[in-house]
């Protein structure tokens, strides 16, 4: 009984984790990643406007992040938007007219560009709009800040 009941605690944890997980996205051209939640701290990279990033911690005025190559830093929690862009982290992403491989492709768009996700993944598909305006469905394997 006592190792059920350890069991379901230990998923109910991984459920929570992964549920926890927030990302955001960098609302400005530009900004600068720190070593420290400090601007007198070390800059270790610059990041451009739309770029996600999953928020480990948030403290006063800044936030912890993780980037895609699993980069860890700070940035100021001003410079985020809850506007959600995905990284697209295969070779291509193709856009289509609805969801699934049998729906018409629309456009695509090459590794480590951007798109904001319109709607919550369904049955591995999601919604999807480029910055032009253009919008269909994208598998949810091409993507990164889900």
């Amino acid at each position: 009984m006592k190792r059920l009941a350890l069991t379901l605690l230990l998923v109910l944890g991984a459920v929570q984790a992964a549920q926890a997980l927030e990302f955001r996205s960098v609302k400005e051209t530009g900004v600068a990643l720190y070593e420290a939640p400090s601007l007198s701290a070390k800059k270790l990279f610059v990041v451009s406007r739309y770029y996600p990033v999953e928020v480990l911690q948030s403290q006063k005025e800044w936030a912890r992040v993780r980037d895609a190559t699993g980069g860890i830093a700070w940035i100021p929690s001003a410079a985020l938007s809850k506007q959600r862009w995905l990284l697209v982290t295969s070779a291509q992403a193709g856009v289509r007219d609805k969801a699934g491989e049998d729906g018409k492709l629309l456009f695509s768009v090459p590794k480590d560009g951007v798109l904001e996700m319109l709607e919550p993944p369904q049955n591995g598909w999601l919604k999807v709009r480029h910055r032009d305006g253009s919008a269909g469905y994208a598998r949810i394997t091409d993507f990164w800040g889900l």
